[in-house]
């Protein structure tokens, strides 16, 4: 069975049948909590607790950490981008884990930003140090995953293309929306993992709707290529792509050929002038709701929910919402 380890701006909660209960550590840090597995396991068994709906939930995933994220990792988004799967190499890219931001803050637009786009993936959160050069196995990947998390890639696409530019597009703060939970997992439940289903809605739309059954490099793989030149220390997070349904959509294939002969500067200006006609990119005011979990419910994962705020029109912070970590997503 899951646990489900919840964050305040001044505590640790482990979610029970009964509410959650608060966690009896020192740990300041995601790092210190998963090695303080006592805690959570007291917590667990506890009767004193409150609703969690009472509890202002920031993310589970405490900074600074690396934050490192899989590109293109889903068939049907790897499609949805013009890409043959066949040639798609696994790939990283770096996030700066300073845009990880709370599972019901705000998302903010930088006001040079044009293109804001969304991008449901599950995170892992490791609990061991994974030195370079370490072996990954299914039978070993719980030695070393502590757990799981909701995350969303929020992206400036108007960045991110035509400069090149993964880090700065995506390392805006409150460009990683992380939680609610940090759902801790063993061995059977991480076999499982290609069942988890991964939705997204914004404004009550569903835009993503797949399970991870769609993942070309599934975690083992994709962590056996990441060790072979990066470390990770427990804290860390690591996103695994996303499926179809993000704003973007690649050209056509005649207006692709097209645009390859154009010079870079008119090819780019015409893309964005045209992407920026696209209602799917997200815009002030844009409430965006993000669950994963498998079909049966043995596993978990809550539900985000972010609203959009241009940079110059920000609500007071009291008006803001607090929600709880688990219930319905728009029907």
């Amino acid at each position: 069975m899951t646990t489900s380890v919840l964050r305040t701006a001044d505590a640790w909660w482990v979610c029970t049948p009964t509410g959650a209960a608060k966690l009896t550590t020192t740990a300041t840090t995601t790092a210190e909590l998963l090695a303080d597995r006592a805690a959570i396991t007291a917590a667990g068994a506890a009767t004193d607790t409150v609703p969690v709906d009472s509890l202002a939930l920031v993310s589970p995933v405490t900074t600074p950490c690396r934050v490192v994220a899989l590109a293109t990792n889903y068939l049907s988004h790897i499609r949805d981008t013009g890409l043959d799967p066949d040639t798609v190499a696994c790939t990283f890219f770096r996030k700066a884990s300073g845009s990880i931001s709370g599972p019901y803050d705000d998302v903010i637009k930088p006001s040079h930003v044009r293109l804001l786009d969304y991008e449901l993936e599950i995170g892992l959160v490791f609990d061991r140090p994974m030195p370079v050069g370490t072996t990954v196995t299914a039978d070993t990947l719980a030695d070393y995953v502590a757990g799981l998390v909701v995350t969303n890639d929020i992206s400036a696409r108007d960045i991110q293309l035509p400069k090149g530019q993964y880090f700065e597009s995506k390392s805006y703060p409150t460009f990683t929306p992380v939680g609610p939970a940090l759902v801790l997992v063993d061995t059977d439940e991480l076999r499982r993992f290609t069942d988890l289903r991964l939705r997204l809605w914004v404004n009550g739309e569903l835009r993503q709707n797949m399970t991870a059954a769609d993942m070309l490099y599934r975690p083992v793989e994709a962590l056996q290529t990441l060790t072979g030149f990066q470390r990770l220390d427990p804290g860390d997070l690591l996103l695994t792509g996303t499926p179809v349904g993000t704003a973007i959509s690649a050209p056509t294939k005649p207006v692709q050929v097209i645009a390859s002969v154009l010079p870079p500067a008119v090819k780019w200006k015409s893309f964005l002038d045209s992407q920026a006609r696209n209602p799917k990119y997200l815009h002030d005011g844009d409430v965006v709701q993000a669950t994963v979990a498998t079909d049966d419910g043995a596993i978990d994962l809550g539900t985000q929910r972010t609203v959009v705020r241009y940079a110059d029109e920000q609500p007071p912070a009291a008006a803001r919402h607090t929600v709880a970590a688990s219930g319905s997503a728009p029907s």
